[in-house]
């Protein structure tokens, strides 16, 4: 049976989200901004917490980490590189290690950028991609501890991956930052159709993540940096993918 997820928000903008395996009942949380959403959200479903799988270890991403632990004696899982800065970490993992849920298996993508240690999960049979703070709807997450070039790495990474993944972020910035993206792509019709529909799911007062990579690949100009129309529109022909990336990042900064 397909994994199940559930999706929600947490804190003033983080999404929660909870990955189920039906077979086994095992269930993780991607991250754990804050602990009182995620145990209503549990609630919601009647989901059992097992596990709690760590991007990175910012505070908005782990705040509820020992509160949930304490109630659920969940396992956490964390990244390598970041474990000393995360509470209760139970197993560390780094790239291409497979971290199971049950039933269900995700490889562990190194992602840095956004910080020196960030990791992504790709749970292949069901193409869900938990891209933290490295990929976001319509944008990616500041570089804060790694520089541009490892970021532009970072993306590509993720861009690789089947075009019918479902990404799911760390952020429900995506109105924002389609109103940045049209400022490099004004006439991209790939952009202005998810302008449309993004739109409509905030009218609707629904949520609007997981999207399809396939479609960010389109829309998305930090994954677009390699596109000749793209460096184009930042002064930038002929230079390197990920100075096009760099000059992209630091305008969306100022925006």
């Amino acid at each position: 049976m397909p994994a199940q997820t559930h999706v929600f928000l947490c804190l003033k903008d983080n999404f929660g989200v909870l990955v189920h395996d039906p077979v086994s009942g095992a269930t993780a949380a991607i991250d754990a901004p804050e602990a009182a959403p995620i145990e209503a959200a549990l609630k919601a479903t009647g989901w059992n917490l097992t596990d709690i799988l760590v991007t990175h270890h910012h505070r908005d991403h782990t705040g509820g980490i020992e509160e949930l632990k304490e109630r659920y004696r969940c396992r956490v899982v964390a990244p390598d590189a970041e474990a000393d800065g995360i509470p209760d970490v139970d197993e560390n993992v780094a790239e291409n290690d497979v971290v199971k849920v049950g039933g269900l298996q995700a490889r562990v993508l190194e992602t840095p950028g956004h910080t020196a240690g960030h990791i992504t999960y790709f749970f292949p049979e069901d193409k869900l991609c938990f891209a933290g703070d490295t990929l976001f709807s319509i944008g990616c997450g500041r570089v804060i501890e790694g520089n541009a070039e490892m970021m532009w790495d970072s993306l590509l990474k993720l861009r690789a991956l089947p075009d019918d993944t479902q990404v799911f972020c760390g952020h429900e910035y995506t109105a924002a930052n389609i109103r940045f993206a049209k400022t490099i792509e004004p006439d991209n019709a790939a952009l202005s159709a998810r302008e449309r529909e993004v739109a409509r799911l905030l009218a609707e007062k629904k949520l609007t993540v997981p999207s399809l990579l396939g479609e960010e690949k389109a829309a998305n100009p930090f994954l677009r940096a390699d596109v000749p129309e793209v460096a184009a529109k930042v002064g930038l022909v002929g230079k390197p993918a990920w100075q096009v990336f760099a000059e992209i990042r630091e305008r969306k900064n100022k925006s």
